[in-house]
């Protein structure tokens, strides 16, 4: 898919969240064969929350792509885990799927120490586990909403983080997925909206804690990317079409992001701290 096109999707919703993307039509395009990976991560561990499918698969098969051993880990999608698992593995490199509700932090630390144990190392943690609950208004999202959604999306972040970051050394990095609506708020998104601000604070904070250790944090701001996240959330004519505000006219496709945390990732972004990348289809933030 090298030239994507302005996609109207076909009307679809999925009962069950977060979705799975084996059932998505059309499938999200993870991997594009115009890509040229240059032993950028070689050698590297990363561990990959989200990883198996949308934004979290391709990144976990673009690390691939550029040499690194990658443990996923994901809620409860064992059939797109095992795909994703295959699609690393097609790329000579491991794999480790962990299932884990990264909501408990007890639960985050026995999937980091497992990454870590199969892995031998971490050198990398991508923090990209989230869900999200559209509501008209402030008054039909309930404290158990509420809870769940921070929970989901920024607690598990400070989970995976501190219990990584005993195995983090000198030139290791984190990158987490954040989102254009921490900057520009979203009427129908007010608690998700509200956890990816607190990503972007966290990102800066950790980033000014960790700058003496030389472990770099940064983050990268999606817009409307076609994942499983958005056909668990939203209404069938709220999926027809998604995307289609943006300046560029349509959704974007996880391959499209996954260079991003690459970029970040590895030594090319070596004087890179603190920040945010955004790829949201021409956003101007």
């Amino acid at each position: 898919m090298e030239n994507p096109k302005k996609d109207v999707f076909p009307p679809q919703h999925q009962n069950r969240h977060p979705g799975k993307e084996s059932e998505m039509n059309p499938a999200p395009v993870y991997e594009i064969e115009s890509y040229k990976a240059a032993g950028k991560l070689l050698n590297k561990a990363a561990i990959v929350t989200g990883g198996d499918s949308g934004i979290g698969r391709a990144v976990a098969v673009n690390f691939a792509r550029e040499g690194a051993d990658v443990a996923i880990v994901y809620l409860k999608e064992n059939d797109d885990a095992r795909e994703t698992e295959e699609l690393v593995a097609g790329y000579g490199r491991k794999c480790f799927k962990i299932a884990a509700d990264l909501k408990q932090e007890s639960e985050a630390v026995r999937a980091v120490d497992y990454a870590k144990n199969m892995l031998g190392k971490i050198d990398v943690v991508v923090n990209n586990a989230a869900v999200q609950y559209p509501q008209n208004s402030i008054l039909d999202v309930d404290k158990d909403q509420m809870a769940h959604t921070f929970e989901s999306n920024i607690f598990s972040y400070f989970y995976t983080t501190r219990a990584s970051l005993p195995y983090l050394a000198a030139g290791s990095a984190i990158v987490n997925t954040a989102s254009v609506v921490a900057f520009k708020g979203n009427p129908e998104l007010i608690d998700y909206s509200a956890t990816k601000g607190a990503v972007v604070s966290f990102t800066r904070s950790m980033a000014l804690s960790l700058a003496k250790q030389n472990i770099r944090v940064n983050a990268v701001a999606p817009g409307p990317v076609w994942t499983p996240l958005i056909v668990s959330s939203f209404s069938k004519e709220e999926v027809k079409t998604f995307g289609s505000t943006v300046p560029m006219g349509r959704a974007g496709q996880p391959y499209e992001l996954a260079p991003a945390y690459v970029f970040l990732a590895c030594g090319d972004s070596s004087y890179i701290t603190g920040q945010v990348l955004h790829v949201n289809g021409g956003t101007i933030i």
